[in-house]
């Protein structure tokens, strides 16, 4: 279950260490972030995968990176951890068409195994960089609610020295003082392969996940 709001900060996380892009709206957000080059990971990256969501959005939810699929796509959260979230917010009763998706990592980092290019996990100079970019974002949505999806988000928003398995559930709060709501990436689920253990999983991630309705109905 989610605890109340914690007061608690994290020192110089990340995505507020440095001041954000001064853009007016989203879509000039976007196309500033399509010629990105603040670290070298679009140089093997198909595009930029900026965020996707209505302007007015109350909740955030801040994966990782994007996947194979989403770097093609260009879109957030269409692989198939992409459509695992859309089922379990389904399930947690939260509309994802009003929720803003994007990524602490707005390129997708790979190796390279044959023809298959395998997620590689962004290291700590990759995500403060992009951060940039995901405080742009959240300067413009003001969101009443963030979601950490996974301990890569987590870092973006509340630096390093928060940890997800010990504040999984929780409600912290940013250091501009918005709440965020720490949970897993849903990929977690897809590598667990035992039948009961993944069932048991998921269904506390939809728990988590409806908290966000309770959070905005409160």
């Amino acid at each position: 279950m989610t605890t109340a709001l914690e007061t608690r900060t994290a020192r110089t996380p990340p995505v507020f260490a440095e001041p954000h892009p001064q853009e007016k709206s989203l879509a000039a957000l976007r196309r500033q972030a399509d010629a990105c080059e603040r670290c070298d990971l679009y140089k093997y990256a198909t595009q930029t995968v900026f965020g996707e969501g209505p302007s007015v959005a109350r909740v955030v939810l801040v994966g990782e990176q994007p996947g194979d699929q989403e770097d093609t796509a260009g879109k957030p959260f269409v692989g198939p951890a992409g459509r695992l979230l859309d089922e379990c917010l389904q399930k947690a009763g939260v509309d994802r068409s009003l929720c803003y998706v994007t990524n602490a990592v707005k390129h997708f980092k790979f190796e390279r195994r044959g023809k298959r290019r395998l997620h590689a996990k962004p290291n700590a100079g990759e995500i403060q960089r992009c951060a940039w970019w995901l405080g742009g974002e959240l300067a413009l949505l003001r969101p009443d609610l963030i979601v950490a999806l996974g301990a890569t988000a987590l870092y973006s928003l509340m630096g390093r020295s928060v940890g997800l398995t010990k504040e999984r559930g929780h409600i912290l709060q940013a250091a501009n003082g918005t709440p965020v709501l720490v949970t897993i990436h849903p990929s977690y689920l897809l590598r667990i392969r035992d039948h009961d253990d993944r069932d048991s999983e998921r269904q506390r991630f939809v728990n988590e996940l409806k908290s966000i309705g309770q959070r905005l109905n409160a």
